[in-house]
């Protein structure tokens, strides 16, 4: 994947492979030790059904291993976003 600035992620849309809007990026977490990336925070979209997802507070949590493109869209696979949690 190509290098892109988190300044430019800021309030960007995320939806699935599939098409599915999910919402706008609110945060990315990183792991301290390691450096890296671990979840994306998205503030989801009034319409979606969070129920699939990992949730923190209000914020559906999907892990960065389920971003395939970021261009326009921050664009997610959706069986990998529903179906793995994220280690605490």
């Amino acid at each position: 994947m190509a290098k892109v600035f988190a300044k430019n992620l800021s309030s960007k849309q995320v939806m699935t492979t599939d098409g599915t809007e999910l919402g706008t990026l609110y945060n990315i977490t990183m792991d301290l030790d390691t450096s890296e990336l671990v979840d994306l925070m998205i503030k989801p979209d009034m319409n979606v059904d969070t129920s699939d997802f990992q949730k923190d507070d209000q914020y559906i949590l999907l892990p960065f291993e389920s971003v395939r493109a970021i261009k326009d869209y921050i664009v997610v696979d959706k069986k990998i976003a529903k179906g793995m949690q994220s280690a605490e």
